[in-house]
């Protein structure tokens, strides 16, 4: 135990007590300012600490209840909101209520496709509308004339696209769909989505080209519709691109081939049934949309697409400027003109 002096044991103790003081200041607490001996007022120095300190805590409790003024109309707002919304929600019918959650369904699936997904969804959409009015018996000779592609024709320009659209059998649309939702997500991140569109309208047109050649060529005038040469357009431009991706055939999962292997299989089989004169599919179309993709991711980006660039840039400027629109500034390198050497 230490023996101090009474001057040295009073130092000691007022030491202790600023220490305490400061300490308790920020506690939001009044610190000690008397002398604890005669209860007399300490110096000046030392009043002036405690009386910042006591300023301290009067500002940090004006603080605290500012901020709780701030709090409580966000709060009363933010109830008031919750209430009248809750109020709406009962207010309406059991119909109204089914429509509102199938709308926020449908938006939620649509924010979850991809690009590829979403322009395949729009042309799916397309085609079963066509398939529909096939099946209304009054609108079946325009269905013929408009929709189907034939050599032998009034009418031969305008169903070299529409016939892309055109499907008959509900089997064929699926089927032809299916493929081509499969292969979207590949290609618009390959293409973009202006140059995509562009390409299938494009393979449609130049594949019923095609079998109108060889039609005439061989005397076979007969009709035919369906995606499959857009499609055709679109399988080989995936696989020629990137020939090592692994494919498989829904039926046969334990099966797998790369990409190249598969479209050497494909126009082997189209060309067979072009020689031999089979009439299951047109082998022709099929034959012309397979060889085009082919080009086009080899030469014809190089030679057609990026002379357009500059349009594409106006047309992404164009959509920037839009209020509310999503386009981007510098549009070639989005959409339109996104991959660089094909």
């Amino acid at each position: 135990m230490n023996y101090l002096s009474p001057d040295l044991q009073w130092a000691s103790s007022r030491e202790t007590q600023l220490t305490v003081g400061i300490i308790v200041t920020s506690l939001d607490s009044c610190p000690l300012n008397r002398h604890p001996s005669n209860n007399t007022p300490l110096p000046t120095t030392e009043s002036s600490e405690t009386d910042s300190g006591e300023s301290g805590c009067n500002e940090g409790g004006k603080g605290d209840t500012q901020r709780e003024k701030a709090l409580k109309p966000a709060g009363r707002e933010a109830s008031q909101d919750m209430t009248y919304w809750h109020n709406w929600w009962n207010q309406l019918t059991d119909f109204q209520k089914q429509v509102i959650l199938l709308m926020s369904f449908v938006d939620d699936f649509w924010s979850s496709l991809t690009e590829g997904q979403q322009m395949a969804t729009g042309i799916i959409a397309v085609n079963a509308v066509v398939l529909c009015c096939w099946r209304i018996p009054s609108m079946q000779r325009s269905m013929v004339k408009y929709f189907t592609a034939n050599p032998a024709s009034k009418t031969r320009c305008l169903p070299m696209l529409l016939s892309t659209f055109s499907h008959y059998s509900i089997i064929h649309m699926a089927a032809n769909m299916y493929v081509l939702w499969t292969f979207s997500s590949s290609i618009v991140s390959l293409l973009g989505k202006e140059q995509f569109l562009a390409v299938y309208l494009s393979a449609g047109v130049i594949s019923t080209m095609v079998s109108y050649v060889c039609k005439t060529s061989t005397g076979r005038l007969h009709p035919s519709l369906g995606a499959s040469g857009a499609i055709m357009t679109v399988l080989a431009a995936v696989c020629t691109k990137m020939p090592e991706a692994k494919l498989g055939i829904i039926l046969l999962p334990m099966v797998s081939f790369t990409a190249g292997n598969a479209l050497k299989a494909i126009v082997a089989m189209d060309a067979a049934g072009l020689i031999m004169g089979w009439r299951l599919f047109d082998h022709a179309a099929h034959l012309g949309g397979a060889l085009f993709g082919v080009w086009y991711v080899a030469y014809g980006h190089k030679l057609m697409w990026r002379k357009r660039e500059p349009l594409v840039k106006a047309w992404h400027s164009m959509r920037s400027q839009v209020p509310g629109g999503r386009g981007r500034p510098g549009g070639s390198g989005s959409d339109g003109g996104r991959p660089g050497p094909v």
